[in-house]
């Protein structure tokens, strides 16, 4: 695997996301919103859609971080990417 960054930029995390046609997501469970996810292709049963501002709004309450890969160890387009603490 190529190197990951990490950010809590939302310019840098919506560009990232839509390059790769996924979809800002949530598992609704109760606690501050829901567990964020990025829904590539075809949509996952358990994953609501959100909208940016929503998706926005739990990242920045939970304090979350974006930790993604733009390249794979073979230069190509990585979907690698996880919520972390700050």
């Amino acid at each position: 695997m190529s190197n990951s960054e990490t950010t809590t930029d939302h310019k840098t995390i919506q560009k990232w996301a839509e390059a790769r046609e996924g979809r800002p997501s949530v598992i609704r469970n109760g606690q501050h919103g829901g567990v964020l996810r990025i829904d590539f292709g075809e949509k996952e049963e358990e994953l609501d859609e959100i909208g940016w501002d929503e998706f926005f709004q739990i990242f920045d309450k939970n304090k979350l971080a974006f930790l993604y890969q733009d390249k794979t160890k073979d230069g190509k387009t990585s979907r690698f990417n996880k919520f972390v603490e700050r």
